[in-house]
């Protein structure tokens, strides 16, 4: 069970730091210090993003529009926090203590 809770543990981390990236990349791009226009910075931008769009979809429905502002992110790195809470309180249900 340990094994389990790493692997989740691990995975929500990858998640934070995908997420990061992707947000700072796109306040570079709306900054216009990073170009959609070079290959490179196209295929990283194309690439987080669907990587994410599956998880921010669901939240994007249920969350009211606003123009301009997408709180798809806070609302998932709310849910990240968590869920890692939750994992760290319930340790010992892995750890078997």
């Amino acid at each position: 069970m340990t094994t389990i809770y790493q692997v989740i543990m691990l995975l929500l981390d990858v998640l934070w730091f995908i997420m990061i990236a992707h947000i700072i990349m796109s306040w570079l791009i709306n900054f216009q210090v990073l170009n959609l226009r070079q290959p490179l910075v196209a295929q990283l931008w194309n690439g987080l993003s669907s990587l994410l769009e599956p998880i921010y979809a669901p939240v994007r429905r249920i969350l009211p529009a606003t123009p301009g502002l997408d709180l798809a992110p806070l609302v998932v790195f709310i849910g990240i926090i968590i869920i890692r809470m939750a994992l760290q309180n319930n340790a010992g249900f892995f750890y078997g203590y």
